[in-house]
């Protein structure tokens, strides 16, 4: 199995937004149970009852906390149900989400990740008992993030190991000689377009060109290679290709959005 030595760190992503308490609710009950327990919050504004997106930021996001962190992600539309809760061992961190599709891409990233379905029978061993049908971020996600970043509890006690996960809600990338045909997994605050496909998959490309909505866009290095105003491409911070505005919202001009297909094509190989 992975390796995991707790450093007391917990990182949290949602859909809860930041009306209501939900949030601070979720952080009371860790630190009511670990009082050094240094939260921080991922994300809160992951589009709502889709774990598509929290699943693309946290796979690309969990390795810039320290090894030991553990990562809570509740984007949980089959709360109450009889869906299952996963803790993924990766590279010396934990990270405890539904099992939904939300943990796939990080586990088709680490081929040598660790996946454990919990035992709901062993939750009253961690005084977990009676959670409500509605709230398992408080109930049930709280406590075991708070018990693992303590070291008071390791990811195997949480259940049993698995082979078996919830593929990701959507597809990677189809990559073809010169083309890659890819998607808008989300948008960020600033109405960029960010897409699934990675930069390692266009990398070889001599003339790329992305192609979404009826557009062509060329490739850039930074937003400021256009002038304000213009629509442009390019690869972000994050290592995937965006479609951006330089200093307005390209979403909104574009009439685009999550799920809208983007090609990226190799302008000498399709000519």
């Amino acid at each position: 199995m992975a390796s995991f030595d707790p450093s007391g760190v917990i990182t949290i992503t949602t859909d809860f937004g930041h009306k209501g308490p939900f949030v601070g609710v979720m952080k009371g009950r860790m630190l009511a149970r670990f009082r050094q327990a240094q939260i921080i919050d991922l994300t809160h504004e992951i589009h709502v009852h889709w774990p598509a997106e929290a699943g693309f930021w946290l796979a690309r996001s969990f390795e810039y906390f320290p090894t030991g962190t553990v990562h809570v992600a509740v984007v949980d539309p089959g709360v109450g149900t009889t869906r299952d809760i996963l803790a993924v061992v990766a590279n010396g961190h934990v990270l405890l989400a539904p099992d939904n599709g939300l943990l796939a891409p990080i586990v088709g990233r680490h081929a040598d990740a660790t996946i454990i379905r919990l035992d709901s029978k062993r939750l009253a061993s961690f005084g977990v008992s009676r959670p409500s049908a509605t709230f398992h971020g408080r109930d049930i996600f709280a406590p075991l993030a708070a018990e693992l970043a303590a070291g008071r509890c390791m990811p195997l006690e949480l259940g049993v190991t698995t082979g078996s996960i919830v593929p990701a809600w959507v597809d990677e990338p189809a990559v073809e000689a010169g083309c890659v045909r890819g998607v808008v997994i989300t948008l960020d605050h600033f109405g960029n377009l960010i897409t699934n496909i990675a930069s390692s998959l266009v990398r070889d490309f001599a003339e790329p060109v992305v192609r979404a909505g009826g557009h062509d866009f060329v490739l850039r290095r930074t937003y400021g290679d256009v002038q304000p105003g213009e629509y442009l491409a390019l690869v972000n911070s994050f290592d995937v290709v965006e479609i951006a505005r330089a200093e307005q919202h390209a979403a909104d001009g574009l009439g685009l959005g999550r799920g809208a297909p983007v090609v990226v094509l190799d302008r000498v190989l399709s000519s």
